[in-house]
């Protein structure tokens, strides 16, 4: 009960940290939305129905299906789209793809929002400076961004939500300004103004590609869930939401003011502000962006480490830079991030170019966050007709935004769409290969070798390997374990220990578990370790063995002293060393095409990432890393022939 209240309780220190990590992405949306959907020349009839789509994409889209419906889907408080496959996965594999699919296309999002909200916010600077270069202030600030990431964001992010209220409050300000210009511009409340755009105005329809734009942040919002609760997200929602329209609408009100005209490379957004407001307003909205760009890393940072444990990403390695639950840093992937912003920045140069690339894919992943809470709907027990009607009405919203920002393809929309496609095949190699490894790994029962590893740990014929030998074993059952393992204990090199610990990793749907159990599979000589850690827990199995080790010791249940004569007079602690079976394609096999193909990338894939010892936050100095061949299928028939 008390969990479940955490998640809906509001408190104003929840709210402000809501404001500074939920909204980054949203938040500066007005930056450059009205800017793309009047390009040139300034159409009341543009101007009132661009509004009303606005006013209507986030009323339906934001508020109806992200905070009021999606919200509710939380694993255990946390939110996002592996948190939501998590919750259905059990009810069809065809919702590995749909969660690959949505993945892979946020994280390419990803890769287009920061250079866009800090190109938007430099570009300001011209309307003071109109001959200034912002490309290189604009990769000085993301290379600024990037490099900060490695040392936690804990003391930054207290002061995000201070300073995204002020963006809000300075967006509200300029907004109303803007309507008293022009106060009719209010009429666009009405959807009938959405509706003549879209069916009068000559390629009107075309137009929700970047209307589209005023609700990318949608699926950010849900997946930072777990860090301020449904409560505090849907009442500062309230305030976010007042404060964006009243801006757009400000926006249409200068713009109305300005009919007839043509907009000529002019951002509505700081056509509000007085001059001598200019530079100041250009300096909050370039810390906005830097706020929204920092809230967009970390969640892609979270998205790779629940695609890990969820077997559909690399096991990279990941840090924890401060004790704040949930803040981590993916160092590969921040390379990755890195490059392929500064890539889009040298690529596009302007943010209106960028707009050309941006939402085309967060479209994708809006879709299948759709499919997803519809199965997770039913499995409520949601009555069909409202199950229906809402996988309809967002399948026909999200389908026609879909097919209005496929008009962007060749102007750019291509590259988030490839990029995509590449994370994509990354996330289904990884996941096939998993499937492929599980399904010829070879288990045997233990108790079988029990006896023989008893007779091994007291033959003194063989040099000792190690007091505490241990080996992480992927057989679920405690009854079970690799026939690798046995062949690496007693035919690759008899391993002489005196006790050896089998430890297992299960990987829970739920985020925070931490649970283990101890077997005793032979008194004195043989351990199972069984470790039930979140989706969402760091997998430092060292430092967790020797807690366990720890405890058991003092219960009693087992004596690590070194069995070493003369150590053992001294109370000095056995020696404990891990071994890890690294598996490689074996030359020995014949096997179908596409899983040919499957373990061929897998393979070459994992020759640029960290091994598995150091995921599992081994002590490398008391690791052994083994060769195993993983032998797909062996050759049935060899046609030699014997010549005399």
């Amino acid at each position: 009960m008390d969990s479940k209240h955490s998640h809906t309780a509001v408190s104003g220190a929840g709210l402000l940290i809501a404001l500074g990590i939920i909204y980054g992405d949203i938040g500066t949306s007005p930056l450059y939305v009205m800017k793309a959907i009047v390009p040139g020349l300034i159409d009341p009839l543009l101007v009132y129905g661009g509004i009303s789509c606005v006013l209507w994409t986030l009323t339906l889209q934001t508020t109806v299906k992200y905070v009021l419906l999606t919200l509710n889907a939380d694993n255990n408080g946390e939110g996002g789209i592996f948190s939501l496959y998590a919750l259905v996965r059990r009810r069809g594999a065809w919702l590995s793809a749909v969660a690959i699919i949505g993945g892979a296309a946020l994280l390419a999002d990803g890769v287009i929002t920061p250079p866009i909200s800090v190109s938007s916010a430099i570009e300001g600077l011209q309307a003071v400076y109109p001959s200034l270069p912002t490309v290189p202030i604009v990769i000085a600030i993301i290379l600024g961004l990037f490099m900060m990431q490695s040392f936690g964001t804990q003391i930054v992010g207290k002061a995000f939500g201070p300073l995204m209220a002020v963006w809000f409050t300075m967006l509200a300000v300029l907004g109303i300004s803007g309507i008293i210009m022009h106060p009719e511009i209010l009429k666009a409340v009405n959807p009938a103004y959405a509706y003549r755009l879209l069916v009068e105005y000559p390629g009107g329809f075309w137009l929700l590609g970047a209307v589209f734009l005023c609700t990318t942040g949608a699926e950010a919002l849900y997946s930072d869930l777990g860090h301020c609760g449904k409560g505090n997200i849907r009442i500062s929602w309230i305030f976010v939401k007042t404060c964006l329209l009243l801006n757009y609408f400000g926006q249409g009100g200068w713009l109305i003011a300005h009919q007839g005209e043509q907009l000529a490379g002019r951002n509505p957004f700081y056509q509000l502000m007085p001059s001598w407001f200019l530079l100041i307003g250009v300096g909050i909205a370039t810390i906005a962006a830097i706020i929204a760009s920092q809230a967009l890393i970390t969640g892609s940072f979270t998205l790779v480490a629940e695609a890990i444990r969820l077997n559909m990403w690399p096991k990279v390695k990941l840090n924890y830079p401060t004790d704040v639950k949930g803040q981590l840093f993916v160092p590969s992937m921040n390379r990755l991030l890195l490059l392929g912003c500064v890539g889009v920045v040298l690529y596009f140069e302007k943010s209106e170019n960028m707009e050309a690339a941006y939402g085309l894919a967060i479209t994708l992943t809006m879709m299948m966050t759709t499919l997803l809470l519809t199965v997770w709907l039913r499995s409520k027990r949601v009555a069909l007709p409202l199950v229906y009607g809402f996988a309809i009405v967002y399948g026909l919203i999200e389908g026609s935004f879909l097919v209005a920002n496929l008009i962007k393809f060749p102007h750019g929309g291509w590259v988030s769409l490839a990029i995509g496609t590449a994370l994509m095949a990354v996330m289904y190699v990884w996941l096939k290969a998993f499937y492929i490894k599980r399904r010829l790994t070879e288990f045997v029962r233990l108790e079988p070798y029990v006896e023989a590893l008893k007779q091994l740990s007291d033959d003194e014929s063989i040099p000792k390997y190690a007091t505490h030998l241990v080996f992480l074993t992927s057989a679920e059952r405690s009854s079970e374990i690799e026939q690798k393992i046995i062949y690496s204990i007693f035919q690759k090199r008899p391993k002489r220990a005196d006790i050896y610990w089998f430890i297992h990793v299960e990987t829970t749907d739920e985020p925070y578990t931490m649970e283990y159990k101890v077997t005793e599979v032979a008194k004195d000589d043989v351990f199972r370790i069984n470790f039930r850690l979140g989706f969402r827990v760091q997998q430092r199995i060292n430092l967790y063995f020797r807690k366990v080790i720890e405890d058991l010791v003092r219960n009693k249940e087992v004596d690590i002293t070194s069995r070493y004569e003369s150590l053992s007079k001294q109370h000095v602690t056995g020696d404990f060393r891990f071994v890890v079976l690294e598996k490689f394609l074996s030359v020995e096999n014949d096997f179908p095409t596409l899983e040919k193909l499957v373990m061929q990338a897998y393979f070459y894939i994992r020759q640029f990432i960290a091994s598995e010892d150091q995921y599992f936050g081994l002590d490398t100095s008391s690791v052994k890393v083994e060769k195993v061949p993983l032998v797909i299928a062996p050759v049935s028939e060899v046609a030699l022939t014997r010549i005399v």
